[in-house]
């Protein structure tokens, strides 16, 4: 296999960085490019515009009873989508690496690491599985020289630009990943599943759980997740 020119995408704004996306930064020792979207400092301008349609929508009750209000907000989601997609459609490389901002480095990895775990030539993207539940979108990495990527993206980016995701049964974005990976799936295109297929925190049990810790929820307060095993 040929070299493998990698870049690394996260996102946050300047609060959720002094309340733990610091550790991000302090912790990275990947050896590939790091970009951040900034939500206060460069909001891009389709996403504004999503933001600003949408901002009045309020969680269904329902789910807002139970604590899962995240499942129909949008919005709350909206500023991963737009940075991911925009990167997929901007950037000049071979493999894209989008990783949430509350994630805790430990082992050192690289590109040989990528290409036996996570790379392959036949997959549009390698996620993060768990059956009938929504897969971990903590993680995610999209092949740039697969023919379909593009067209992946812009198909995301086309259900918040016309806010079609309202449409859906849930909205928030593990839920749109997994719809449109599902719709070029549907057509044949191939995509790497490194989930072990089971709920719950997904991430510390598969490899990736070997070399950094996903501290998503309130694991992100103690900076650890219980279910590390770095």
């Amino acid at each position: 296999m040929a070299t493998l020119n990698i870049k690394v995408i996260t996102t946050w704004n300047n609060n959720l960085f002094k309340a733990y996306a610091y550790r991000f930064k302090d912790t990275y020792n990947w050896p590939f490019e790091v970009i951040v979207y900034n939500e206060d400092d460069s909001i891009l301008p389709d996403l504004k515009s999503f933001i600003e349609r949408n901002k009045h929508r309020q969680p269904i009750s329902d789910f807002k009873e139970k604590g899962l209000d995240f499942i129909t907000d949008g919005v709350r989601f909206s500023y991963k989508v737009y940075a991911y997609t925009h990167a997929i459609t901007t950037q000049q490389v071979d493999g894209l690496i989008c990783i949430d901002a509350d994630s805790v480095f430990h082992k050192e990895i690289d590109e040989e690491w990528i290409k036996k775990h996570i790379h392959r030539d036949d997959s549009m993207m390698t996620y993060l599985g768990r059956g009938n539940h929504y897969s971990e979108c903590g993680f995610l990495y999209f092949n740039l020289n697969h023919k379909d990527t593009i067209s992946y993206a812009n198909r995301m980016k086309s259900l918040y630009d016309t806010d079609g995701i309202y449409n859906l049964k849930e909205q928030h974005d593990s839920y749109i990943w997994d719809y449109v990976r599902k719709e070029f799936e549907n057509r044949g295109t191939k995509n790497h599943n490194i989930g072990d297929g089971k709920p719950g925190h997904v991430q510390a049990r598969s490899i990736l759980g070997e070399v950094y810790d996903h501290t998503k929820g309130p694991r992100k307060l103690k900076g650890r997740s219980p279910e590390a095993r770095v």
